[in-house]
């Protein structure tokens, strides 16, 4: 971790120099005592009075935090995410005014995170570039280490878990092609819309060296992210909930919980289980034609437009999507 001044310098480097040149812009809809608050709390940042600064940021943290919760998502006026954005800038700068700490840095990190989730883009998205920086300044080393008494994770869930492979028919698998030219591709498999497994596309990648659970959590385990507990968001006890990568790893892929959680988008639909299809309430589903396929680590699956998918993981694995205009 680099010196507080260097990372108080690198902050300030990117900030408005002057309050004046800290450009609110914020509509009729937010009140009038919280723009007054706003600009209450810039003045005290730039009169380096950093602890009024950042107990005026909670104050309006607060009060921002409720109109974000009131009401559809969709109904909550821009500016008030963009005073939620503000006020979590301001915190986060304040808190790692020298002399600054690693607790310090984390809590700067988390309140840039709850900006980004659930604040608007400020000062040409200066949360983010305040998130980089922030992580670059963190210690390096900070996760726990392993229980050398707990057993490795793949052969835990491979015992518990009791996965089958399924059976993948031949005449209904997604054919393989490896490396083709994107000529090729696009002629024979993007234009007309089929499916295809690419073999060895991705084996440069440096993910497929890289990427492992401890990989995940030196680089991003300190990071806050939305995660859905429960299986369908139509359950009763579906929920949602904001936590670390480190508390989502540790809780829901290392150990055993009751419900299930995922860092996933919501269910638009109700759907279909496909392993164990209600055939009374879908009834055409027997008759649905498919492709299935097992894809091994590198390799990539190409999904035409307007296909509907359905995905279960083997085995711990991390997937990334692509999306074509």
């Amino acid at each position: 971790m680099a010196g507080p001044d260097a990372l108080w310098e690198a902050l300030w480097a990117l900030l408005p120099r002057t309050k004046e040149e800290l450009k609110l812009e914020l509509g009729e809809k937010v009140e009038g005592s919280v723009v007054m608050l706003l600009q209450e709390a810039a003045e005290l940042f730039y009169g380096d009075k950093r602890q009024e600064c950042l107990q005026t940021c909670e104050a309006l943290l607060d009060y921002s935090w409720e109109k974000l919760n009131t009401g559809p998502w969709q109904h909550v006026d821009k500016d008030w995410r963009r005073v939620f954005s503000f006020s979590c800038l301001l915190k986060a700068v304040c808190l790692c005014a020298p002399p600054g700490d690693a607790a310090s840095v984390a809590a700067a990190l988390k309140a840039c995170d709850m900006g980004l989730l659930m604040g608007a883009a400020i000062l040409g998205d200066i949360l983010l570039k305040v998130t980089a920086v922030l992580q670059k300044h963190l210690p390096s080393g900070k996760r726990p280490a392993p229980d050398p008494s707990q057993e490795p994770l793949g052969i835990k869930k491979a015992r518990n878990d009791h996965v089958p492979i399924p059976d993948v028919t031949s005449e209904r698998t997604v054919p393989r092609l490896h490396c083709p030219s994107l000529q090729y591709f696009r002629e024979h498999f993007l234009d007309p819309g089929r499916p295809v497994i690419l073999e060895g596309v991705a084996d440069h990648w440096p993910c497929m060296r890289k990427w492992s659970l401890e990989y995940i959590q030196e680089i991003a385990g300190c990071r806050t992210v939305p995660v859905e507990v429960g299986s369908r968001y139509t359950d009763e006890e579906w929920s949602q909930t904001l936590m670390t990568v480190d508390e989502f790893i540790s809780k829901y892929v290392r150990n055993e919980p009751k419900d299930i959680g995922y860092l996933a988008q919501h269910q638009l639909f109700d759907q279909v289980d496909v392993e164990n299809p209600d055939v009374e309430k879908f009834p055409r589903f027997a008759e649905a034609p498919f492709l299935s396929c097992i894809l091994s680590p590198g390799e990539i699956l190409f999904i035409p437009v307007k296909y509907w998918h359905y995905v279960r993981a083997l085995d711990l694995s991390f997937s990334v999507s692509f999306w074509w205009s």
